[in-house]
């Protein structure tokens, strides 16, 4: 079963969370400050964490920014930080999920399965027959069963909720998706969610694939209808 890590700093959310995952089988690895927790994410090669924002030693948000460098493991957000800039900053740093407190602990376990279930279930609409997607001439390669992404020959790491959107978007060249469609292809239909958040992870994602983030070559924005992506197939 996948490797849980849940950091956070109130023993009892700590002991609820750890309870709920553990009788659905999870492995779970738990810390109570950010230096423990970011020695554990870097050793312990975990499946997905749950982080908690107000952290000691360490806040979550730095936390997050250094695990960001090194990995692109799944990352929920659980925080009592709830004003919607709050969480559209969590997404700008690369959390992949945002859950607010107070919480239903079930659904914090339904939010995890559904991260491992789009991390380890093929992408959208790839085939194992494709190896890889190529585009401008090799610029930008795109492995869909591997999940990795090369740009200009050199690796570079996409959370699995960016490299979900860079994969269907280059799988459907030209057409245009708005916010709520991303979301709903990206996330499920049963995710409630801000259509903002898909700015943030384009955001990030422009920030990663693209030369230059004020003319971008591969996601364009459609002003007043969303985003569809711009390179071409070789």
């Amino acid at each position: 079963m996948a490797k849980i890590l849940v950091i956070e700093d109130e023993l009892k959310i700590l002991q609820i969370i750890e309870a709920y995952l553990k009788k659905e089988g999870f492995h779970v690895y738990t810390a109570i400050d950010g230096r423990q927790g970011l020695d554990l994410a870097k050793n312990l090669n975990p499946d997905l964490i749950i982080l908690d924002l107000m952290l000691p030693g360490l806040s979550g948000e730095q936390l997050l920014t250094e695990v960001r460098q090194i990995s692109d493991v799944s990352v929920i957000i659980l925080s009592a930080k709830t004003s919607e800039d709050e969480r559209i900053f969590g997404l700008n740093i690369g959390a992949d999920d945002y859950l607010s407190k107070p919480f239903s602990p079930r659904e914090l376990v339904a939010r995890v399965q559904a991260q491992l279930r789009r991390r380890n279930v093929s992408p959208i609409n790839a085939t194992t027959a494709i190896l890889t997607y190529s585009f401008n001439q090799g610029t930008l390669l795109i492995d869909p069963n591997k999940y990795e992404v090369y740009r200009n020959q050199k690796q570079i790491y996409l959370t699995p909720t960016e490299f979900k959107i860079l994969l269907l978007l280059s799988q459907s060249s030209g057409q245009v998706f708005s916010r709520g469609q991303l979301l709903e292809r990206i996330q499920g239909n049963s995710f409630e969610g801000y259509e903002r958040t898909i700015d943030s992870h384009i955001k990030n994602l422009r920030q990663k694939i693209e030369d230059n983030t004020e003319r971008p070559q591969y996601i364009l924005t459609v002003f007043g209808v969303g985003y569809k992506f711009g390179g071409t197939r070789d």
